[in-house]
């Protein structure tokens, strides 16, 4: 595939450039951010299973990254904190570097059968406060740190983006088996994924065990 280039003619080099695309922002769209958590911020989160966090490595490389838990997985704990725990992953730590070296963090909160979302800004502490980690645990697993938000900008966001993309109808889901599996894609990609059938499926099925093992 041919790499594509942005024609600088029509590259988007300042604000006024890219605000005489639009028209003015809404008055609600402005007034809805708020400093603090208030009581329906906290009932969404209360709701939720699932967020994403985006952070920024040190030389700049922008990651987001996934977090999922039981309803309620957050801890609020006061109108501008939040508690997030950590639990087992692929122990890259690429979410737990970034926040070290630059602690501003963007988080979404995503409800099933929801379509609007929630967004949450601000700097996160990484912490192992052992009272704190209990009360996150989960099958008597604790987890080993916790990251700890100071909000500084929440705000709910439309519905358009899930409307367009029919995300929570079953009519639009589609069917995983028509792309390969998670190991094979990563062995295709590197080292090469073995020939065998019999070989990929055992390779797969360790990976389905190892997520029965490892969750907490």
């Amino acid at each position: 595939m041919k790499e594509f280039k942005v024609n600088p003619d029509f590259a988007i080099k300042d604000d006024l450039g890219l605000r005489g695309l639009f028209e003015a922002t809404h008055a609600l769209a402005v007034q809805k951010c708020q400093d603090s958590l208030g009581k329906h911020a906290q009932e969404f989160i209360r709701r939720s299973p699932f967020l994403c966090i985006g952070t920024q490595s040190p030389d700049g490389k922008a990651d987001v990254s996934p977090r999922g838990d039981p309803v309620g997985f957050v801890n609020i704990l006061d109108e501008r904190t939040l508690a997030i725990p950590d639990r087992p992953g692929n122990n890259r730590l690429d979410t737990l570097v970034n926040i070290l070296a630059n602690p501003s963090v963007g988080l979404l909160f995503i409800i099933p059968g929801f379509d609007d979302t929630l967004r949450v800004n601000g700097k996160a502490t990484l912490t192992t406060d052992p009272e704190l980690l209990q009360s996150m645990n989960v099958n008597d697993r604790a987890p080993k740190l916790a990251i700890v938000v100071k909000v500084n900008e929440v705000f709910l966001h439309c519905a358009k983006a899930f409307r367009r993309s029919h995300l929570w109808h079953p009519d639009h889901f589609q069917d995983r088996s028509e792309m390969p599996s998670l190991v094979k894609i990563i062995l295709d990609e590197t080292t090469g994924a073995p020939s065998d059938e019999d070989e990929m499926r055992k390779i797969d099925a360790d990976l389905e065990e190892a997520y029965k093992r490892t969750l907490y």
